[in-house]
């Protein structure tokens, strides 16, 4: 039996078909409010369930509970806020109005029926959130961009997969729910990353299989920060290396629609609710999980899930420490394997690789396989171009 979604069931906010032209034609000619790309990615994600328990953008009794005790208003447990803003273009509303959600183009996702509006202090936000207010973050300087006005209530999103990327791989909850049950697994571990597949998560992927029946490989394809590999690139990698080194029975992939708000330890337990959800039952948590830059510590995010009951999460985190091949071993290795010094070791940052691609130097197979930096290399160069 897989484990069950958070909060007990998976919510249904998404609108299809013959349903979903009867919510443009209710209001396309009323007040329309603007979606910012990351409201476009959480409109979609509450829809299809995958942010069960919310069935809205958060009123203002979970967002102040959510950022001071990491728990929804009604008790489970919840760590980011998930908001609306108001924007200067917009009309003004009220609560009891029931408004379209377009996206900067004017094309129509879904509406909403505003319960609350309430300001917000975004410094003290981002404080508690992603815990700094330098401007130098990513997050922080999402949230100066916002006019401190959020709208709250619920929603209905109107899905439209064959105008979204991926297509063939856009699973929402339910559907990786049959997915695993068509194929006998009762225990499923996910595996997210913003970054190509390279030796290091091949390794860890693996000893994750080795104690549960499948894996779901979750890249993430929402917003995310400039210089971060292109996500078309990202699942041509992962095409490619399913072909001839996973077990195909064993591995699943599907996309995760989330916007990364860089947000480290509490993003990472975000993550594995999400997750969780999708009918997984552990998740890899790796070195550095949702960081930028050095605002947090190496294993901030696997150290945040002990202060958690296990049922209260009810998802389990695999920590890993980072791995790296290492030449006298003969093999990929971590820290709590390997006895040889650094010397052996080839670890390479993503800002490294990139370095090498953007100089035409193949990145070596003992950090990434010869198919997979052959792609890097190709998608570098047409960026040149």
């Amino acid at each position: 039996m897989l484990v069950p979604p958070h909060g007990g069931r998976l919510t249904d906010r998404q609108c299809e078909g013959l349903e979903a032209g009867k919510i443009i034609d209710q209001v396309k000619n009323g007040k329309l409010l603007t979606l910012n790309a990351r409201e476009k990615n959480d409109l979609e994600m509450i829809g299809n369930g995958a942010m069960s328990p919310l069935e809205g953008f958060m009123t203002g009794s979970d967002y102040d509970s959510v950022l001071d005790l990491m728990h929804l208003s009604t008790g489970p447990l919840w760590s980011l806020p998930v908001v609306f803003a108001s924007k200067e273009e917009d009309p003004d509303v009220s609560p009891g109005d029931h408004v379209g959600l377009k996206d900067i183009d004017g094309t129509i996702w879904g509406d909403m029926l505003v319960e609350d509006i309430f300001r917000a202090d975004l410094i003290a936000e981002a404080e508690k959130s992603l815990g700094t207010n330098d401007d130098s973050h990513p997050g922080v300087m999402y949230l100066k961009s916002l006019s401190g006005e959020y709208i709250g209530g619920k929603i209905r999103s109107i899905r439209r997969r064959e105008t979204e990327s991926f297509g063939n791989y856009r699973l929402d909850p339910k559907e990786t729910r049959v997915l695993f049950r068509a194929r006998g697994w009762k225990t499923a571990v996910a595996f997210q990353t913003r970054n190509p597949i390279h030796r290091a998560h091949e390794y860890i992927q693996k000893c994750a299989m080795e104690i549960v029946d499948g894996l779901l490989l979750h890249p993430l394809v929402g917003e995310t920060q400039e210089g971060d590999i292109p996500a078309d690139v990202r699942m041509r990698c992962y095409e490619e290396i399913l072909k001839d080194y996973y077990p195909r029975t064993r591995v699943a992939m599907s996309v995760f629609p989330a916007a990364m708000r860089y947000a480290g330890p509490k993003e990472a337990v975000f993550h594995a609710i999400l997750r969780k959800n999708y009918g997984c039952s552990h998740f890899i948590v790796g070195r550095d999980h949702a960081g930028v830059g050095n605002f947090y510590g190496t294993y901030d995010a696997q150290m945040i899930f002990d202060q958690f009951d296990p049922d209260e999460l009810g998802i389990v985190p695999l920590k890993f420490e980072h791995a790296f091949f290492c030449s006298k071993c003969g093999g990929m290795a971590t820290p709590k394997t390997c006895a040889h010094d650094n010397e052996y070791h080839v670890f390479l940052s993503g800002k490294k690789v990139r370095a090498m691609l953007a100089e035409g130097i193949l990145p070596p197979p003992e950090f990434t396989r010869p198919e997979i930096a052959s792609i890097l290399m190709e998608a570098a160069r047409k960026g040149d171009n």
